[in-house]
């Protein structure tokens, strides 16, 4: 069924004054906050790399607050275990004398997570996230839990020290909906920053709903996302972006017989593998939210080109050749997107 005009209104409003407060305390930034809100509301979760004191850890934070949701926040470290990540089963002596096992809940049992430099935990407890992510349950000592929605989950990466870290397997970055990269600030707001950050009267949010409705009144707005209307030739574009990303040739796609696939010679050049089916299903819902806040219950080609690139950024495996020449995945994502626009608008 089409949203109505009142509840695409609803939606609109929602999200501005939740980016509103986010924004009172995070200094630039917007075109990122608006990424990330967008990737909520469409049921995925987010990738930040940013070098250390950029707002990472406060935008999450923030984010918790407004939407009055529970947070946590994991510092993931090299002797970080499984069961620190999503909790254990322990002993407890009861009133009558029994002893019986009993499960305590992680950290990862909460609304809003921030897995802080997830790389520098082993893959191990990297894994420990998989299950929560994708299927909103965790499996301890064979018996499931299930989390309770919205479920959100913002990992951090720092560019910067390399040493001692577990870069993600590519199957684990698969599972993030949106990557997006944190500037570092410019003159401007740098100076913004000093100045509200090193005064008396420190900026605080206000939450936008209240506890008791938050996560029933964020899941009907997400449900709603899912409601907006997709064409059959908005489909093909959003296919053949993602079918654009895989160099020609690749042994690991099958080649159809259809007519108006992409080829570009930095894409064959530079990667060994492109976009996964879920990159495609990233396009559509986070070209939703965007028609949404446009006013719209119908996505265009303008929606999800602004999707494609934290869409699609880390979802591309390069060669060694691009390593060695400092090829640049969102650089060559919109390689992809402007060939696919020239061939199919």
């Amino acid at each position: 069924m089409q949203p109505g005009e009142r509840l695409i209104e609803e939606f609109r409003e929602s999200f501005q004054k939740i980016l509103g407060q986010v924004s009172r305390v995070i200094i630039g930034h917007q075109e990122i906050l608006e990424q990330i809100l967008v990737a909520f509301f469409a049921g995925g979760h987010v990738l930040i790399e940013g070098v250390p004191g950029t707002g990472k850890t406060l935008i999450v934070r923030s984010l918790g607050e407004a939407l009055n949701l529970s947070f946590n926040r994991i510092q993931f470290t090299v002797d970080l275990m499984p069961a620190d990540v999503t909790g254990t089963r322990v002993i407890l002596d009861r009133e009558d004398g029994r002893r019986e096992f009993v499960f305590v809940e992680g950290p990862l049992f909460s609304n809003v997570l921030l897995a802080d430099e997830i790389n520098r935990a082993t893959p191990k407890t990297q894994s420990a996230l998989l299950e929560a992510m994708a299927e909103l349950q965790v499996t301890v000592a064979g018996t499931t839990h299930r989390l309770q929605p919205p479920f959100f989950v913002l990992a951090t990466l720092n560019p910067i020290e390399m040493e001692g870290t577990y870069p993600l397997p590519e199957a684990q970055l698969d599972r993030f909906f949106f990557k997006v990269l944190l500037p570092y600030p410019d003159h401007a707001e740098m100076k913004r920053i000093l100045a509200a950050t090193t005064g008396a009267d420190l900026s605080r949010i206000e939450p936008v709903f209240s506890p008791d409705e938050a996560p029933v009144r964020l899941e009907n707005l997400k449900r709603l996302v899912r409601e907006v209307m997709v064409a059959p030739h908005i489909e093909d574009y959003a296919a053949t972006i993602v079918r654009a990303t895989h160099p020609e040739g690749s042994a690991f796609v099958r080649e159809a017989a259809v007519s108006g696939l992409v080829k570009d010679e930095y894409i064959n050049k530079y990667v060994s593998f492109g976009s996964s089916p879920r990159g495609g299903q990233a396009l559509i819902l986070g070209a939703k939210v965007y028609a949404l806040l446009a006013g719209r219950a119908n996505i265009s080609a303008e929606d999800i080109d602004r999707a494609a690139l934290p869409a699609l950024n880390h979802r591309l495996v390069l060669n060694f050749a691009a390593e060695a020449e400092g090829a640049n995945p969102r650089a060559l994502v919109e390689r992809a997107l402007q060939s696919v626009r020239k061939l199919k608008r």
